[in-house]
């Protein structure tokens, strides 16, 4: 896996009143360093270069490097501004590269679904992310769901996910990640046209026997010639 690299710096004032809105002006984002046993650390990094390596790789191992010496660590959560939807807080979990972790991988949908495509229907993603469990290297971007096996009867799940070697993924291995569902319009209209057809024919019995009926009665009210 690609090493990506930040810069961070020590934030000596941490708590103090005022302090995050100061870093936050001069392009800083306050982030933590926790885990692997060690005291955790408040930091600052650069807002541009975090965006810069956590559009390289969102589940990517990060070296940070500090004025102690350097950090291996995963970006394990994100804190963004409500209105601006910029980042202003970052959480870094440290992991040791020869010992396993869980972190949480998307599910990205692949391929093309043929039985979509002849028969109609919608794909319903139920499960957007799982959790997975391997070392920080082999910590995959996404992982892909390939949706061309998919029809009416046959779903993805869990169990059917193709994993890269040494990840293994946490969970109930039946659980649903997506599937075909045909919308109730569709249904409805499918099931009610041959019905509708065969009810046409009693209406149009029904009328020419109405009509034949009207003609009999008018014949029994015609006054009998004069003989």
């Amino acid at each position: 896996m690609e090493k990506l690299t930040i810069t961070a710096v020590n934030r000596e004032r941490a708590g103090a009143k005022g302090e995050l809105s100061k870093i936050r002006a001069q392009k800083l984002i306050p982030a933590v360093i926790y885990g692997a046993g060690k005291e955790p650390l408040s930091v600052s990094v650069n807002e541009k270069d975090f965006l810069a390596v956590q559009k390289a790789g969102g589940n990517a191992v990060v070296e940070i490097a500090l004025p102690a010496g350097k950090e291996q660590a995963i970006i394990k959560e994100v804190q963004y501004h409500v209105v601006k939807d910029t980042p202003i807080h970052i959480d870094f979990q440290r992991v040791s590269m020869d010992k396993p972790i869980e972190t949480a991988v998307p599910v990205v949908l692949v391929g093309e679904s043929a039985f979509i495509k002849a028969n109609g229907g919608l794909i319903d993603h139920v499960l957007r992310e799982v959790t997975v469990k391997c070392l920080p290297a082999d910590i995959p971007h996404h992982i892909e769901a390939d949706i061309a096996i998919l029809t009416f009867d046959k779903s993805i799940t869990v169990a059917d996910l193709k994993l890269p070697k040494g990840v293994e993924v946490m969970g109930e291995p039946g659980r649903m990640v997506v599937h075909i569902i045909i919308p109730r319009d569709t249904a409805e209209e499918t099931a009610a046209a041959p019905a509708g057809d065969a009810a046409t024919q009693p209406e149009i019995a029904a009328a020419k026997g109405k009509k034949e009926e009207e003609g009999a009665a008018g014949d029994a009210k015609k006054p009998e010639a004069k003989k």
